[in-house]
């Protein structure tokens, strides 16, 4: 499941990181954010529309990766 705490600590970090992952995502978009998992997954859910589990399964994978 996702690490809440990875993200929202790591915001900073990870924002070049997000945007390389996804490159659909615009400034404005990295900017809503604001380290919520939540808003990620929904807005990775509007750009490139996945599902809800597809989502957060994408996030789960990048957070393993790219977080630790």
């Amino acid at each position: 499941m996702i690490n809440k705490d990875i993200l929202k600590g790591k915001w900073n970090q990870l924002k070049g990181e997000v945007k390389k992952r996804w490159g659909s995502l615009t400034d404005d978009d990295i900017t809503k954010i604001e380290g919520q998992s939540d808003k990620l997954i929904g807005i990775l859910q509007e750009k490139y529309g996945y599902s809800r589990e597809k989502a957060e399964e994408e996030v789960d994978q990048f957070l393993g990766t790219s977080a630790r």
